[in-house]
């Protein structure tokens, strides 16, 4: 009997070895056979890794809560209004076209009497989610950025008295004013209108934003791979958290000195060192956000890139010290086009 027993047992151990090997070998084969089956697994699997504190990027939320609908009204009325410039012809969507992902699309945008800005315009989508405004970091917050191009001599070179009294001649402003703020027209109350407006310009539900939510097929594997290599490559050291990017400063030219390959330096080239003085900030500008990154060339401080391949090929050289290989351009590239999202419930 004892001997039937091990018998049976190494007959049945045996028997599972082979229908395991059998199976194994079917996985393999459908594996190899139909790709359909090596779809990416849910982001779990490729963001275990990763938190926001580590360098994750996040997904942005669908609204931005507890934001006044009256000053959001307001708001977008002061942002398409010429009367803030000197000679009442630039508004603040002048250069940040909302239908254009936030910029007009030029290397330097222009300015009253047709003069150009010294540096390009960042997109204004989504900078309520950056740490300071403006390339150099000198606004703090959204409502201290809208001062600066009113009182820019190259951009719309006005002041707030004379902002003010036009405003003042309008009895629809005034009515509207006088309803939101017990002061009426006064400078914080323009700035915190058109701040207010400026925060809920968010653009969520882009498609990497969907596969990190959770949707695996939101992107496709070569766009996963590209995320892959912007990951290994470190560009997420950089560009990472519910911007990616703009929540840091970083020299431009880390391993090579780009302002010596590129010349004619400006103050413009001056970085956060025009704030501080501080040798250490030379060069150094609050890192963009590659939200819509796709929508907003040409790129960097001074406008140079004109498009997501050189911006790429830029950073490897300057940044990382490498040539980044043409494929694996084109992969990041892919990536960088899924960060598209959408306002108002519409691509843009």
């Amino acid at each position: 009997m004892e001997f039937k027993n091990k018998f049976y047992l190494r007959l049945t151990d045996r028997t599972t070895a082979i229908l395991l090997a059998y199976f194994g070998a079917i996985v393999l084969l459908a594996w190899v056979l139909w790709p359909e089956y090596r779809q990416p697994s849910p982001p779990k699997k490729y963001l275990a890794d990763f938190s926001v504190s580590s360098g994750a990027i996040s997904p942005l939320p669908d609204t931005i809560p507890d934001l006044d609908s009256r000053k959001i009204t307001l708001g977008k009325m002061l942002f398409h209004e010429p009367r803030l410039s000197h000679d009442n012809t630039i508004a603040c969507s002048s250069c940040h076209q909302l239908e254009h992902g936030g910029v007009d699309g030029t290397k330097l945008s222009g300015g009253i009497k047709g003069q150009l800005a010294q540096i390009n315009t960042p997109t204004v989508y989504n900078s309520v989610f950056n740490f300071r405004q403006f390339w150099n970091g000198r606004a703090a917050t959204l409502q201290e950025q809208v001062a600066g191009p009113i009182h820019n001599p190259v951009e719309m070179g006005s002041n707030w008295n004379e902002v003010i009294a036009k405003l003042k001649h309008d009895p629809a402003y005034v009515t509207i004013f006088n309803k939101i703020y017990s002061s009426g027209i006064t400078p914080e109350n323009i700035a915190d209108s058109i701040a207010t407006f400026v925060s809920s310009l968010i653009t969520p539900n882009s498609r990497f934003d969907k596969f990190l939510k959770g949707d695996a097929h939101a992107i496709t594997p070569y766009e996963l791979s590209g995320y892959v290599n912007f990951k290994n490559y470190g560009c997420i050291s950089c560009h990472q958290g519910i911007n990616i990017g703009g929540n840091l400063y970083e020299k431009l030219g880390v391993m090579r000195d780009y302002f010596k390959d590129r010349g004619n330096v400006t103050d413009a080239d001056l970085g956060h060192y025009s704030i501080t003085g501080n040798p250490e900030d030379l060069h150094k500008f609050k890192v963009p956000s590659l939200r819509n990154i796709a929508l907003t060339a040409p790129y960097l401080h001074d406008g140079t890139a004109r498009n997501l391949e050189q911006v790429v090929l830029i950073m490897g050289k300057y940044q990382l010290g490498i040539a980044i290989p043409a494929e694996d351009v084109a992969k990041i590239v892919a990536f960088l086009r899924t960060l598209t999202g959408e306002y108002d419930g519409r691509p843009l």
